[in-house]
């Protein structure tokens, strides 16, 4: 029966927005605030924190079909993804697909209102945005995924990434969705390349009614409830005529990028007749490469004894070699001066890397499926962050980021085992698009590594706190520092390799990494489980990395 009720989501809170889209008194919240599982990182930064940690999760119906529906709290932490709100998330999905494989189909929603990862809680946001990612490629399996951006604050981080890998997405005119928020393009890249105050310029290049001409979201509704009703049981139904999934259009969208001229500033109005007609392009454009020094292409070029890369764009490189017999797929993500886009020429991940590794990652995937063989993958991760720039936004960086993701996500899924090896930097979107989906998570136990959600200085302007507070808070809440020796204690490494030079190894550092990487491959194998829970089974997750994250998990499957 729909609801009687027609009122406002977007003026709506989350736990109002998720018992509105369900049959009246078929509602059921799991883990609500009675339960009183607050987030334990917040209070020891004088932050009060809530019960429900800003995430709403509530089982019921719509039209009689179970539903989930997850909906995050904006007015809290701005919607931020920290460890409990996160593992709600991820933990809620990763139930679903239980029920999904019994045969037990559940439908998700998810509203989002969320500016992406709660940086007072920094890595642990990284590590469930991942959970989060990993668990909607496999139960979109099954059942369709529906993401709705009513509005307030809309869908910005690594939040956009999962929003980019729904089956479809509904959203307001008032709603917003793009990768980086405009504060931190202006902070990062400065305030000619976006101004974050031409609210009527934002509101153009990532609004709803653009994101929907574009084709990258499928409904605009107005703001009532029976109407986001009515487009999810379109969806359901088969019956909104969405485009198939968009992350899977690596094709289609390499080729528009790769053919794109930048020397003129394109406006939104150009984006949105660009990407519409993007099956027409047929991009030929070669990028000259410049080589640049960089850790991603000097241990790139070490683990495949210099072999030549495959790929069609110079800032990615792909090629096959062996790890100690294996056969193996290796890829990084390396500067090049020459990249078309600007904001990318320093070993980011921008539109075309985004892209071009859901190329290589699914060429793998479909070339393996006719051998019979399932190839180690292995991403080699340096990498300072996402593209920050107007062309991004505009063209939705957030997407390609999925991609990304997706090919990870269903290589490792689809049974190819994915090794990790941090030997630089590996920072934010550009982390969870490149190495944060891999099996097994290896590091060198190198000062220069980095781990974390965006540089200092953004950090400080989204937080309202200066360099030397965020520092402070981070000697006693770890996942908010920079560190690998921080990032270890929250249980997600399989191993931090000590005597590595990561800048200039020689052949025994190699001969060191290469053996871990076997060796991660075998524990792989041994395992058997190909979801990212396994992060949770560590004696150092138990015992202190993760300990909030299992509790969550183990009162869902509780409250069920």
């Amino acid at each position: 029966m729909i609801n009687a009720l027609t009122v406002s989501l977007v003026e709506s809170g989350a736990r109002e927005r998720a018992f509105h889209l369900l049959d009246e008194g078929s509602g059921q919240e799991i883990l609500g605030p009675y339960d009183r599982f607050e987030s334990p990182h917040l209070e020891a930064q004088n932050i009060v924190p809530q019960y429900d940690d800003g995430m709403i999760i509530v089982k019921g119906t719509i039209e009689g079909r179970a539903a989930l529906v997850i909906s995050i709290e904006g007015s809290f932490q701005g919607g931020g993804i920290g460890e409990v709100s996160g593992a709600k998330f991820a933990g809620a999905l990763e139930k679903a697909v239980e029920e999904c494989r019994e045969g037990n189909l559940v439908y998700p929603v998810i509203i989002y209102d969320t500016g992406g990862v709660r940086l007072q809680e920094a890595n642990y946001g990284l590590l469930s945005i991942a959970e989060i990612s990993s668990a909607i490629v496999a139960l979109r399996q099954y059942v369709p995924i529906v993401g709705v951006i009513p509005g307030k604050i809309g869908s910005f981080g690594g939040m956009s990434l999962t929003a980019g890998l729904c089956s479809a997405l509904i959203m307001t005119r008032e709603g917003r969705l793009g990768m980086n928020g405009p504060e931190v393009v202006e902070q990062e890249a400065g305030i000619r390349e976006l101004n974050a105050k031409n609210k009527q310029l934002i509101w153009k290049m990532i609004g709803g009614a653009n994101r929907k001409n574009a084709g990258l979201a499928d409904r605009v509704v107005e703001d009532d409830v029976s109407n986001y009703r009515t487009a999810i049981l379109d969806i359901w139904n088969g019956e909104t005529g969405q485009v198939p999934q968009r992350t899977l259009q690596y094709e289609e969208f390499l080729a528009l990028f790769k053919s794109l001229n930048l020397q003129e500033r394109i406006e939104a109005v150009d984006a949105v007749e660009l990407l519409s007609n993007r099956s027409s392009v047929n991009g030929k454009t070669e990028l000259p490469d410049e080589p640049k020094e960089s850790r991603g292409r000097t241990w790139f070029e070490k683990l495949t004894n210099g072999a030549h890369s495959i790929s069609e764009v110079p800032s990615v490189l792909v090629a096959d070699g062996e790890v100690e017999g294996i056969s193996a797929r290796f890829i990084a993500v390396v500067p090049n001066r020459a990249n078309n886009y600007y904001r990318a020429q320093n070993g980011e991940v921008g539109l075309l890397e985004g892209w071009t590794i859901a190329k290589y990652v699914h060429q793998a995937i479909e070339e393996d499926s006719k051998s019979g063989t399932k190839r180690l993958i292995v991403p080699i991760v340096d990498v300072p962050s996402q593209a920050f720039g107007y062309h991004e936004e505009l063209f939705g960086i957030y997407l390609s980021c999925s991609a990304a993701v997706d090919a990870y996500a269903t290589a490792r899924l689809n049974g190819h085992p994915i090794v990790t090896a941090i030997v630089g930097k590996a920072i934010s979107g550009a982390f969870l698009s490149h190495g944060m989906q891999g099996n097994r998570l290896i590091a060198l136990d190198d000062e220069e590594i980095q781990v974390h959600v965006m540089s200092k200085k953004s950090a400080a302007l989204v937080t309202m706190r200066t360099i030397e507070e965020l520092d402070a808070a981070a000697a006693n809440v770890p996942s908010m520092a920079y560190d690998i020796h921080s990032f270890q204690k929250l249980g997600a490494l399989f191993s931090l390799l000590k005597g590595v030079h990561g800048q200039v190894p020689t052949d025994s550092c190699v001969g060191k990494v290469t053996r871990e990487i076997k060796r991660a491959y075998e524990d792989i194998l041994e395992s058997k489980d190909r979801s990212l829970r396994v992060r949770l089974e560590s004696d150092t997750a138990k015992q202190y990395g993760r300990v909030a994250s299992i509790k969550v998990r183990e009162k869902i499957d509780e409250q069920w």
